[in-house]
């Protein structure tokens, strides 16, 4: 049992019969009254996001997520393909089910597929890849400012904003957490 006090951000709970995750949460004490704790949760089935308050005190049991190691192996149209590697068991995702994780992902890649009850609801790519630049403008010596950004298309067709220097063919590590350039390879 996890109680509202000790609630932390990607936590999954099982709140009225429910599989909830919480996306954030904040502690609020006003000046008149008890403190109570304010949080956005996400319905892990049907998506849905809610925002809820409830008292420190109260406590709700822990989901029991499913975590399991995934190749990536393709898509065709709508549904895209997983593989375990160790059973060679293969299921097929919908977009719906996909969202936008697999917009750093390559073939071949890993990737955590969540399930409860055997049912996948999300997929966690890996925190960090290294893709190609295949279309950027080129920089131009002498443009240095501070911070200055300039839009990259990846190998996946995801864009993102890197540094002046970066030149199509440059290999770059990405978070896909925020989808930020981190370094070149």
């Amino acid at each position: 049992m996890i109680s509202a006090g000790d609630f932390r951000n990607g936590m999954t709970l099982e709140i009225d019969g429910n599989v909830c995750q919480i996306i954030e949460f904040q502690h609020v004490k006003p000046g008149k009254g008890a403190a109570f704790v304010r949080t956005k949760i996400k319905n892990v089935i049907s998506g849905g996001v809610v925002e809820r308050t409830f008292r420190p005190t109260e406590k709700f049991p822990a989901a029991r997520i499913d975590r399991v190691d995934m190749q990536y192996l393709y898509s065709d149209g709508d549904l895209f393909h997983f593989m375990n590697v160790e059973t060679y068991d293969q299921i097929a995702l919908n977009s719906e089910t996909i969202g936008d994780a697999l917009k750093f992902v390559k073939e071949n890649d890993m990737c955590k597929i969540c399930s409860y009850n055997g049912n996948v609801f999300s997929v966690e790519p890996p925190l960090f890849v290294e893709l190609e630049v295949t279309d950027t403008e080129p920089g131009f010596k002498g443009d240095t400012a501070t911070g200055a950004t300039k839009p990259a298309t990846l190998e996946t067709g995801a864009v993102i904003n890197v540094p002046l220097f970066v030149n199509i063919g440059d290999k770059l590590k990405i978070d896909t957490r925020t989808g930020e350039y981190l370094s070149r390879v």
